[in-house]
């Protein structure tokens, strides 16, 4: 792209006469002003016209004339604005600036680019207004369309004997038309200025208005009889009443199933509950079943227990308070039905058979009843009262499943390896129910809710949850035990003095005698090690806990009669315990 001011740059050539020099000549020139103009006029793309009159070629001398294209052209800036220019006379302004005549058109020379003219005035005048239009550029038009600095091309045409360039018409400035506009100047300098043509306001609306419409013919797009109007409003009324005749008999219907004086039956009075049933039971006993926390630290748990006397004796498991009784950290506290809670100290324990007593300082509590265990049958229902999981006064039923059960006790959970002679139920006991009250249909305890056995494993502490095999200890035992233990603190069992394990032959089960110590009523029996005890008194012996289970049940002093059979014979011995 060429540079804006490239149609007006002067050409310095080595040699070649300097047109300012050309400008200072002195008045006596012979050469016309014509001349000189249609010798140093417009330049076409920075190269310079060829002269068209050869003797002013051949004045300037061969070498001169060779130099005109001997070497490269540079582009020249602007022209300088310090250059001496004569004033203009009248007809110098006139052919500069005039309009040209009719006819006299300049004409552009398709091989060389120049204007070309008859009249020496045209050429006059071009020569002015290259001379005018060498002025310093516009800024804005350098910046946008301007060559970069330091390009290595140049925009002079080439030198003589060069093959030119190809020429591209022009149809602005080549066309070759009838009528040419005379003001119309290719060397013109380009401004920018405000446009030309501005955007007319717009003019105001004239167009008309029509009649209004009528409000039939914005319903219907037409004129409509008022006939169709009235028969149209009669068929919207008919629609209207019959559905509202439909919508007040769908309403009458549903009001069928709503009746706004109705009113729910009940009972005069309240239930009667018979003496006996679950429920009498179970109003007379929770209030006497609390609650045990022992707590040490972040350790602890829950159990359940049973006021046995007005003084605020409390029974349970020795489990249940074994940690208070081994950590002197430990908080022991009794949880009543009501809420009310009380520190609660232990006052014995038996580990043997796995019964504690603890005591509480609570005005008038509610006491429970203590039946007889040796009154209970196979069948009988019991229920089970206590705080499984926490959960205070949960009440199970059952029925006693079997009597004189023999069970060893987990010794973790006891601090010992006990064994009780336990009341077999399936009313629902888990962890938490250890301590709690077993009652019988009258309301009376019968035992304390022990141990369970569960399919998560053999131990009796019940760790898993019900399966129906739950335990407890008769509360004849009880008795006899809470009442030394609250008496003396301790309790003295009655023991036969021997080490036995569990045997069968296939046809009859006993308690075999693997040790005597002497001294002891076995050794003053004369039972010997390897003797199997099969009975004692009235009771079969089928294990070695239940040998265990059958001598406690008698008293220090007292004397049994053991059934045992030594080298396949049977033999009877009389013990004193």
């Amino acid at each position: 792209m060429s540079s804006p001011w490239s149609r007006h740059a002067t050409t310095e050539r080595p040699g070649a006469p300097d047109e300012d020099a050309e400008s200072d000549a002195p008045p006596d020139d012979p050469t016309p002003p014509e001349a000189a103009a249609s010798t140093n006029g417009h330049r076409s793309n920075g190269h310079a016209r060829p002269a068209e009159h050869p003797d002013r070629v051949e004045q300037a001398g061969p070498e001169q004339a060779g130099q005109e294209h001997a070497g490269p052209l540079e582009h020249a800036g602007p022209a300088s604005t310090d250059t001496d220019v004569r004033p203009l006379d009248d007809g110098e302004m006139a052919a500069a600036f005039g309009r040209p005549p009719d006819g006299h058109t300049p004409r552009r020379d398709h091989d060389t680019g120049h204007d070309t003219g008859d009249d020496a005035t045209a050429g006059a005048g071009t020569r002015r207004r290259d001379q005018a239009g060498s002025r310093e550029p516009s800024v804005a038009l350098a910046s946008a369309f301007g060559r970069p600095q330091g390009a290595p091309e140049t925009l002079q045409r080439p030198a003589e004997g060069h093959a030119p360039a190809e020429h591209t018409a022009d149809d602005l400035w080549d066309a070759e038309t009838t009528e040419r506009d005379p003001w119309r100047d290719p060397a013109a300098p380009v401004e920018l200025g405000a446009p030309a043509v501005r955007e007319a306001e717009p003019g105001p609306d004239r167009r008309g208005t029509g009649p209004r419409l009528s409000a039939r013919e914005l319903l219907f797009g037409r004129r409509v009889a008022p006939g169709a109007l009235v028969l149209l409003a009669v068929v919207a009324l008919l629609v209207g009443a019959v559905g509202g005749v439909v919508g007040h008999l769908t309403a009458e219907g549903s009001d069928t199933l709503i009746d706004p004086g109705a009113t729910l039956a009940q009972v005069d009075a309240g239930k009667e509950r018979p003496a006996g049933s679950v429920s009498d039971v179970a109003g007379r006993v929770v209030p006497a079943v609390v609650s045990i926390e022992v707590r040490s630290g972040t350790t602890g748990g829950t159990g359940s227990g049973v006021v046995i006397d007005p003084r605020g004796d409390i029974v349970t498991n020795n489990h249940v308070v074994s940690l208070a009784a081994t950590d002197p950290r430990a908080t022991l506290e009794a949880v009543f039905s009501s809420g009310q809670r009380a520190t609660a100290r232990i006052v014995g324990r038996d580990p043997q058979t796995d019964i504690a007593v603890v005591k509480v300082d609570v005005a008038n509590p509610t006491v429970a009843q203590l039946g007889r265990s040796s009154d209970l049958r196979v069948g009988d229902g019991v229920i089970a009262i206590g705080s499984p999981l926490g959960l205070a006064g949960t009440v199970t039923t059952g029925i006693v499943s079997a009597l004189r059960r023999p069970v060893r006790l987990d010794a973790e959970s006891a601090d010992a390896n006990p064994v009780i002679d336990a009341i077999q139920t399936d009313a629902a006991i888990n962890p938490g129910n250890s301590g709690g009250a077993l009652v019988d249909s009258t309301g009376a305890v019968v035992g304390i809710n022990t141990a369970i056995r569960t399919l998560g494993g053999t131990d009796s502490s019940g760790q898993g949850g019900s399966i129906g095999l739950g335990f407890a200890i008769p509360i004849d035992d009880v008795r006899t035990i809470a009442q030394s233990l609250i008496q003396t603190g301790g309790f003295a069992h009655t023991d036969l003095g021997v080490n036995a394990k569990s045997v069968t032959d296939g046809t009859s089960d006993g308690a075999q005698i693997l040790n005597v110590r002497q001294g002891g009523p076995a050794d003053r029996a004369g039972v010997l090690e390897g003797d199997v005890v099969t009975r004692v008194d009235d009771r079969p012996i089928a294990s070695a806990d239940e040998l265990t289970v059958a001598i406690r049940e008698h008293r220090p002093g007292e004397t049994v009669t053991l059934g045992v059979v030594r080298g396949g014979r049977p033999l009877s011995l009389q013990a004193q315990l």
